[in-house]
């Protein structure tokens, strides 16, 4: 079987050894008859994916006791509704960073709950091509918290230094960068994060909640979107996707055992510089348009002189076996989101083609 080099940026490319480990496992989950699909969410087996699955998590974001972790459905794009559901009571009001097109949906989300307000926005001829700084941030002391976007997968930018937001809670939405590296979670009033870039498939969201804005979350608002539903049920207080909560295990134990978030951030600091310094060098014909200080490390986005050559780039890369690089469609380009299942050897060998492709031009 020839596998390609998956450079889409979500749903993404997963480790191939937790993928071969569902394939041996998928219809006889250790030794029960069954698959982990057929199971009940309530048996033991399925129980022990599920709690193994909450304790990766846990492990390698040393998530501290003052936060739950909770498994939700309806990926990220629910949790711009559900953040402000909980936390966005009479009198309220929030404050959102716009530095992309998903910050700006959660913002709008945010509108149609409650009060928010945009605290800075670095968007320039429709296009956001660099974090803001501390200095630009016009934050309310009195917000019920702060919203980010930590990498944006369409504008190629990520957040690296968080900002300071004095006793309002951060809240950011980690999907495309989550555990690319250590980060400080108690920082944060919540994380979360789609799963299918770092984590796992589509159709599971990881949110990592302080317990006290769960205590103090809103109670007028149905049981099935208020956190403390799912904090006190363990995620399961309906029936959890569970064939996405065993492919996020089988994920998670993979970084585990290559040596966790610090061997994952130097493996991926090791890929973005060789793909930018291809970028970098050639900059008659590859051209990145993210600022140097906000270059993300999980989404490489950069421009050829026209688009009809960027077209060719995308053909020509895909019979080679490099797929996804086609930048999003509402700003064009090239993309190669290289996030934590990316190999090395695939960034060798799209600088490679890349020098060829210019040569060749």
């Amino acid at each position: 079987m020839a596998r390609v080099m998956n450079f889409n940026a979500g749903p993404a490319a997963l480790p191939l050894a937790a993928l071969e480990r569902a394939q041996r496992e998928l219809v006889d989950l250790e030794g029960t008859g069954m698959s982990v699909i057929e199971h009940s969410h309530r048996g033991k087996a399925y129980d022990a994916v599920h709690k193994q699955a909450l304790s990766l998590v846990r492990e390698l974001l040393a998530v501290p006791d003052s936060h739950e972790i909770l498994l939700l459905q309806g990926g990220a794009s629910q949790q711009f509704a559900w953040i402000p559901m909980n936390l966005l009571g009479e009198g309220k009001s929030a404050d959102y960073v716009i530095t992309g097109s998903w910050s700006k949906k959660a913002f709008s989300e945010a509108k149609n709950v409650g009060q928010a307000r945009a605290a800075a926005t670095t968007e320039k001829d429709g296009k956001f091509p660099r974090i803001p700084a501390q200095s630009e941030l016009e934050l309310d002391s009195k917000a019920a918290y702060v919203h980010i976007t930590s990498n944006n997968t369409i504008a190629g930018t990520q957040w690296h230094e968080f900002p300071d937001t004095g006793s309002v809670p951060l809240v950011a939405d980690m999907s495309s960068d989550i555990m690319w590296k250590p980060i400080d979670v108690s920082k944060f009033g919540i994380i979360y994060a789609g799963a299918q870039k770092n984590l796992g498939p589509r159709g599971i969201a990881v949110v990592i909640v302080r317990k006290d804005l769960i205590e103090g979350g809103r109670k007028d608002i149905p049981k099935i979107f208020q956190y403390r539903t799912h904090a006190d049920k363990q995620s399961l207080y309906h029936t959890p996707p569970t064939f996405s909560v065993y492919l996020l295990r089988n994920v998670l134990d993979v970084v585990k055992q290559g040596g966790g978030l610090a061997a994952m951030e130097k493996h991926n600091r090791q890929k973005a510089e060789l793909l930018y310094k291809a970028i970098d060098g050639r900059p008659d014909f590859y051209r990145s348009p993210v600022d140097k200080a906000s270059r993300s490390m999980m989404n490489v986005v950069f421009n050829l002189p026209t688009p009809e050559l960027e077209a060719e780039f995308v053909a020509e890369a895909q019979k080679k076996g490099m797929v996804g690089l086609k930048g999003h469609r509402s700003v064009g380009g090239i993309r190669a989101s290289i996030y934590n299942a990316a190999q090395l050897s695939w960034i060798d060998a799209l600088v490679e083609f890349m020098n060829d492709f210019k040569k060749g031009s």
